[in-house]
């Protein structure tokens, strides 16, 4: 019995780092590709390429299903509604912070996003962390905070959609994990249920969002032949960015996937200093970096441990087994699809 057991725990260590390496390259590519779209070819509609981006992974959700990749399964229209919702608010909320808020206060709000994620799990999930998760999570929050936050002004609108926008996220990556335990749904199967909605509501109102943050209209941009193309290539890794955050917090948490989210950040940061100067590097950046990694490392190591985050089932006698910082049910299906 020895022999299945580690051998399944090594299979679960390899699948989940495999989960993180995958939503570390997507994401930081992702960041980057648009970085070099919005600041050297101008195409500044966040909001309607978030829109495409959904597209994208629609299309590649129903190849999937035409395959027979995908299995049938059921998610009621009044959680796909609350479930868009929140994600469009968040889209929308982030993006009007970044406009209205300085850089240091956006990061700020972004950084708000772990202790609120904690609060709804400890409220909805009766989550319990030890002291050596919180202390670990703090030393995450203070690296970043030292290596990111620079400038520090809010006025009262700014504020309102940074704390829209903060809970919309958590709401959303919280929900992320809810539905996958509550419908025993895969990744695969919660994106090819929310894309289609998520795309059909951004694109339709994404370049209204976009003229109000902008004053300009995604018809009269001047589209060449290279903007289209990295248009296409962030639609195409979109589709590998969106399927790892579901795959990762249905097989982690919100919390966690928040926590060492922060390397990409990290990652972010060391590669805009290789590939687009080093202006605003110094050695506050760098201890920053080296704190934030740490924490992260604490926490990692934290939160494996017995005790470490645990969930109390107060209703039920006899609870179902969860692994910890995961879900069977979730994890299972993906390791299936």
């Amino acid at each position: 019995m020895t022999m299945p057991l580690a051998i399944n725990e090594n299979s679960k260590v390899t699948l989940d780092a495999a989960a993180w390496a995958f939503n570390i390259v997507t994401s930081v590519g992702i960041i980057m590709v648009n970085k070099a779209l919005m600041a050297t070819y101008g195409f500044s509609f966040a909001t309607t390429l978030t829109g495409l981006h959904f597209a994208a992974t629609t299309l590649m959700t129903l190849v999937l299903r035409w395959m027979g990749h995908i299995q049938s399964s059921h998610l009621p229209p009044s959680e796909i509604l609350k479930f868009i919702l929140f994600a469009n608010f968040s889209i929308v909320g982030m993006n009007v912070s970044l406009m209205w808020n300085s850089v240091g206060f956006y990061q700020i709000a972004k950084l708000s996003m772990i202790p609120v994620s904690c609060f709804l799990e400890v409220v909805l999930d009766k989550m319990r962390y030890s002291r050596a998760t919180k202390l670990s999570i703090l030393l995450v929050l203070l690296g970043v905070a030292i290596c990111t936050v620079t400038d520090m002004s809010v006025n009262a609108k700014g504020f309102i959609a940074a704390f829209v926008a903060v809970w919309a996220t958590a709401l959303q990556q919280y929900y992320v994990h809810y539905l996958q335990r509550k419908y025993a749904l895969g990744s695969f199967n919660l994106l090819g249920h929310t894309a289609p909605a998520q795309a059909a509501s951004l694109l339709l109102l994404g370049p209204f969002v976009d003229y109000c943050l902008t004053n300009k209209t995604v018809g009269a941009y001047p589209y060449t032949s290279t903007s289209v193309f990295f248009i296409i290539l962030s639609c195409t890794i979109a589709i590998g960015t969106n399927l790892s955050q579901f795959i990762c917090i249905g097989r982690f948490s919100a919390v966690t996937f928040q926590v060492l989210g922060h390397m990409k950040t990290i990652l972010v940061l060391t590669l805009g200093f290789l590939f687009f100067g080093k202006d605003g590097l110094n050695l506050q950046v760098v201890l920053g970096m080296v704190i934030a990694i740490m924490g992260m490392i604490w926490y990692g190591n934290a939160s494996s441990k017995p005790g470490g985050t645990e969930t109390q089932n107060l209703s039920s006698p006899n609870p179902k087994p969860q692994k910890q910082n995961g879900l069977l049910e979730s994890s299972e299906l993906d390791e299936k699809v």
